[in-house]
């Protein structure tokens, strides 16, 4: 009896054990699986407008795509392959959604979908070869892109021109999607929610120009508001009154001392036609009497009267 009790006590440990065995096993299957899948993501990194900065240290092969793209859902396949490869070749290999990233669209100037670029420690460079996993491998192993002349400093991602253009970007995603709110949650026409947009852009615009005009009268503010700008305009008309006062005094003086001159000239001709009519002149007889010298006084008092 006490075997039996034994053996059944022995058998039940055995499934217990084994019951234990699988459990553990199971759960360990359980949590390695999704480390695995886990791990074929993490491959495939995604760029956004917050981290797209750590593409800027490093190895990068960028893809700018969009759900709707045929050609993009073409290459995703091939890029998730390539993308399995990039821990061995030392390379980070990443995605950017245009449409859910706006701001990196016109950061990067995507103009046709997909766009893929590489990038050296903020060197960037635009991938144009054929677009296979064994092209893509090849690129980055024999370091074709070296061949490959970079992005201008100007039209970089992280210049000033860039950086305009995403905040552009940006500002007409937001624009979109308020309009999207105004048209399909609120129920407004779509001539109505034009109407809101030029309201809004044209208040927008006068509180521009009133700050601007706020900012250039405090950086160069105007001369009446200045404590003595009254007092010197006052000053300033003063002195041009004298000036003027005084030039013309100056101008009626010339005008009297011309005419004395001109009335000294007429009294010194008169006295010198006298002395020259007293005289006898040369190459004429003495006997020039007084009666020529009447005829040339005479004459010159006719010539006077006829010039008055």
């Amino acid at each position: 009896m006490a075997s039996l009790l034994d053996y059944e006590v022995g058998t039940a440990r055995k499934h217990v054990h084994w019951r234990t065995f699988m459990v553990l096993f199971s759960v360990f299957v359980f949590l390695k699986a999704p480390q695995t899948v886990l791990a074929k993501k993490d491959s495939l990194k995604e760029v956004t407008d917050g981290n797209w900065e750590d593409i800027l240290t490093g190895e990068w092969m960028i893809e700018f795509f969009a759900p709707w793209c045929p050609a993009c859902r073409q290459l995703q396949p091939v890029w998730g392959e390539f993308a399995e490869w990039g821990e061995d070749l030392g390379v980070n290999i990443a995605k950017v959604d245009v449409t859910e990233q706006p701001g990196l669209s016109g950061r990067f100037i995507i103009t046709s979908l997909p766009t893929i670029y590489h990038c050296k420690d903020g060197v960037f460079r635009r991938y144009q070869g054929p677009r296979t996993k064994e092209d893509f491998l090849s690129f980055i192993d024999e370091k074709k892109w070296q061949t490959i002349e970079p992005v201008s400093s100007w039209f970089g991602p992280s210049s000033f021109l860039m950086n305009s253009m995403s905040a552009l970007f940006k500002l007409s995603m937001f624009i979109r999607h308020c309009h999207n709110y105004l048209t399909e949650q609120l129920g407004i026409p779509v001539w109505g929610s034009y109407v809101i947009f030029a309201l809004a852009t044209l208040f927008s615009g006068l509180v521009l120009g009133l700050i601007l005009v706020f900012i250039a009268d405090f950086v160069f503010p105007s001369r009446r508001f200045q404590s003595n700008y009254y007092q010197s305009r006052k000053q300033l008309s003063e002195a041009r009154l004298r000036q003027q006062l005084e030039d013309e005094q100056m101008a009626d003086g010339e005008e009297d001392d011309e005419e004395e001159e001109d009335e000294e000239d007429e009294n010194g001709s008169r006295e010198d036609l006298w002395r020259k009519g007293r005289r006898s002149p040369e190459g004429l007889p003495e006997t020039f009497g007084d009666e020529a010298l009447r005829r040339r006084v005479l004459a010159a008092r006719q010539e006077e009267e006829e010039d008055t």
